[in-house]
C-alpha cells in the first residue's frame, strides 16, 4: 500500500505508530500517530472505498497545539476546494492536499522540519 511505503522512505519521519488498520477487498480504515523529526506530531485518520473517502491529517507542535489540520468534513462550502480544506490558526483555507504524501511534503517545504 502507498502510504505505508511513504511511511518508510520519508526523511522527515522519525517514527510512526499504527493503532488500527483494517483492509478488505474494496477498502481500508487506517488510523497512525506520526512523529516527526522535529518532534512534532502528525495523527493520520483515513477512510476509503470504492464509494468515498473520508480523512483528517491533524499536526500538532510538541506543546499539543495545532499547527495545521487538513479534512474533508462536509462544511466550509464556501471554500472552492469543499469539501476538501485544512485549518491553520482560526482559519479555514483551500486545500490541496488531501493524501498523506502530499501533506508529508507541505509540511517538509513550508514548516521547520
Amino acid at each position: 500500500m502507498e502510504i505505508f511505503k511513504s511511511l518508510n522512505t520519508s526523511d522527515i519521519i522519525k517514527d510512526f505508530e499504527i493503532s488500527d488498520y483494517k483492509r478488505w477487498q474494496d477498502g481500508y480504515y487506517l488510523k497512525l500517530k506520526i512523529t516527526l523529526k522535529d518532534n512534532t506530531v502528525l495523527f493520520v485518520r483515513e477512510y476509503a472505498d470504492n464509494i468515498e473517502r473520508n480523512y483528517s491529517f491533524h499536526w500538532q507542535d510538541t506543546d499539543n497545539k495545532l499547527i495545521v489540520r487538513w479534512d474533508n468534513a462536509c462544511h466550509h462550502r464556501h471554500i472552492k476546494t469543499y469539501p476538501h480544506h485544512k485549518h491553520i490558526d482560526e482559519t479555514v483555507r483551500e486545500s490541496f492536499d488531501i493524501s498523506l504524501n502530499e501533506v508529508l511534503l507541505y509540511i517538509e517545504q513550508h514548516e521547520r522540519i
